[in-house]
């Protein structure tokens, strides 16, 4: 009979520290009301997204707009941490920051890794060139034999573009270096990006060329991502995201930063 009560006892703590274990990741919200502040990674080289502006140093973006917004809702100070594509899982999984909001593709190897939210933005990939490039001047001269693509090292456009190219060679560009020096320099011939990133060179470029796909080549949608295990944080920014598109939060941000056409609105 004792035999059998110290059973029950020890199946009845084992049960109980497998609801802790599952129960522990989950408290996100809790900590950050304790805490009062919501800490956001960002990419801050992120034109139209999360951009620090060179000269006056000051953030601006979509997701700068629409990270206050989260802050206010929640009624916590608002941190950014800054982070980079390569670097954002560990980042993430090391709770150095609550929240990555900088249009995260949602790539199958990312959501492996990390919980998205509903998609918020979507973008297929383009190419940019010089205006005096006779290299490349339209979509089909990109995958030829002897042309130099680049892509930034760790974007979404590193895998796709390594998939896609039979003829061209891949050039993967990583900091310090980046893809307009390496395009002004005449060290590759195009490089690939995202429809943000390439408003960029648009806006303040006049040497720059936009390549678009003739058709859809990769469109991928983008959400804020978060560490795995947190279901009511999940959740609770999904209700953020929901919010933005039937208010009209979301549409005013990406006008104010030229994104109108990549919205998601479902």
């Amino acid at each position: 009979m004792n035999l059998c009560l110290l059973w029950i006892r020890a199946a009845a703590v084992a049960a109980a520290l497998a609801l802790a274990a599952t129960a522990a990741p989950a408290q996100t919200l809790e900590r950050l009301r304790a805490s009062g502040t919501l800490r956001v990674c960002i990419w801050p080289d992120y034109y139209g997204v999360s951009y620090r502006n060179p000269r006056t140093q000051q953030l601006g973006g979509i997701d700068v707009d629409l990270s206050a917004e989260l802050a206010r809702e929640l009624g916590l100070r608002l941190v950014y941490v800054e982070t980079s594509f390569p670097q954002l899982i560990a980042d993430l999984d090391a709770e150095r920051c609550d929240v990555a909001m900088f249009a995260v593709a949602m790539l199958p190897t990312r959501k492996e890794k990390l919980a998205f939210t509903e998609p918020y933005l979507r973008s297929d990939v383009y190419g940019v060139a010089t205006r005096a490039n006779r290299t490349v001047r339209h979509w089909g001269e990109i995958d030829q034999a002897g042309v130099m693509v680049a892509v930034q090292a760790g974007t979404f456009m590193e895998p796709v573009m390594r998939d896609a190219l039979k003829h061209a060679k891949l050039v993967v560009i990583s900091p310090p270096a980046t893809r307009e020096q390496e395009l002004e320099a005449g060290r590759v011939d195009v490089f690939m990006t995202d429809y943000p990133y390439s408003r960029r060179l648009l806006d303040n470029a006049d040497w720059a060329r936009l390549i678009a796909p003739p058709r859809p080549f990769h469109v991928l949608p983008y959400g804020y991502a978060v560490k795995q295990g947190d279901s009511r944080w999940l959740a609770r920014l999904d209700e953020f995201v929901a919010a933005i598109k039937r208010d009209g939060r979301l549409l005013a941000a990406a006008r104010r930063h030229g994104l109108a056409d990549i919205v998601e609105t479902r």
